[in-house]
């Protein structure tokens, strides 16, 4: 009984045998069904059971099935021009129309919209990287369960860490680090690409913060793989975002821009801590919008001072 799915064949034997007067235990066995199935089967139809009129029920049950798209013609048309003639992204779409944003993706890859990859922001460039070569791993604690207070920067101390790679030798990065609400970057530079470098970094970064970093936010790449030394040494939630969802660290995603025209790819890191440190003091010292014109160094202080 590997199957409760009957053939058309299955059908007129149940039809036959029904009409014969089996019992329902004599065409189970018959057949190799179990009693519901075949009980199930006799029901489907008002009525008289028939084998030619059951299988037509079937095959437009079945081609009723799958959930329905929620893309409407008005729809259609708001999402292209969004993104073809304003410029949006998916993500930006999606938001204001209350939707998934890889709901935007899967229309546009089953060509359900008449957008292609090259009107995007980002020319698709994300959707098609090459697979990471340092590997990842998929345990930790969700970015789904994290505190709303930190999804909308209410409170201070939560930061998002990530990896700047540098130069064709293996192994030459930094530890980038965000404070997400005063947009403090934090550079540490790392001995190697691994988890061993990154916790020594993170376990240093919380020495000199003391008690205030809260929680990390991360991705599933190695570097990140002794999260639990890290919680179990300094108390520190460690959250992982989604695979191939950059924007869920999206502050990280920044700042890891402006530090490349410091750090230049294929061009190694420099060794010199003071280089380091004057990239990152030009990046912190800018008045930024976003923060009405202060800078992000100010409103750290002013932070960890409250």
């Amino acid at each position: 009984m590997g199957t409760t799915i009957l053939s058309f064949q299955n059908r007129v034997v149940i039809e036959t045998l029904h009409n014969e007067g089996r019992s329902l235990r004599y065409i189970a066995n018959y057949l190799g069904f179990s009693k519901t199935t075949i009980f199930n089967e006799l029901h489907r139809l008002n009525g008289e059971y028939q084998a030619e009129l059951a299988q037509t029920d079937f095959e437009r049950k079945v081609s009723q099935r799958g959930r329905k798209s929620s893309l409407t013609k008005n729809l259609k048309h708001l999402v292209e021009e969004k993104i073809q003639v304003q410029k949006w992204s998916p993500e930006q779409v999606a938001h204001v129309v209350g939707i998934a944003y890889k709901t935007v993706y899967n229309w546009i890859d089953q060509g359900w919209l008449d957008v292609q990859l090259p009107d995007l922001p980002d020319h698709g460039i994300r959707r098609h990287r090459a697979k990471e070569k340092r590997g990842t791993f998929s345990h930790g604690r969700s970015i789904e369960e994290r505190p709303h207070k930190i999804e909308t920067r209410q409170e201070f101390g939560h930061f998002e860490a990530d990896t700047v790679p540098s130069g064709k030798r293996k192994g030459q990065a930094v530890a980038a680090f965000v404070e997400r609400k005063s947009r403090l970057t934090i550079v540490k530079r790392l001995h190697s690409r691994d988890s061993q470098s990154m916790t020594q970094a993170v376990l240093e970064l919380a020495s000199q913060l003391q008690d205030k970093l809260k929680t990390l936010t991360v991705d599933h790449g190695k570097e990140f793989a002794n999260y639990q030394t890290i919680e179990r040494q300094t108390g520190t939630q460690v959250y992982f975002a989604h695979a191939y969802s950059p924007h869920e660290r999206g502050s990280n995603e920044n700042r890891n821009r402006v530090l490349r025209r410091f750090i230049p790819k294929g061009q190694p890191i420099k060794q010199s801590l003071l280089y380091l440190h004057q990239a990152v003091q030009a990046i912190n010292t800018k008045p930024r919008k976003l923060l009405y014109y202060h800078t992000a160094q100010q409103c750290f202080h002013q932070y960890l001072a409250s």
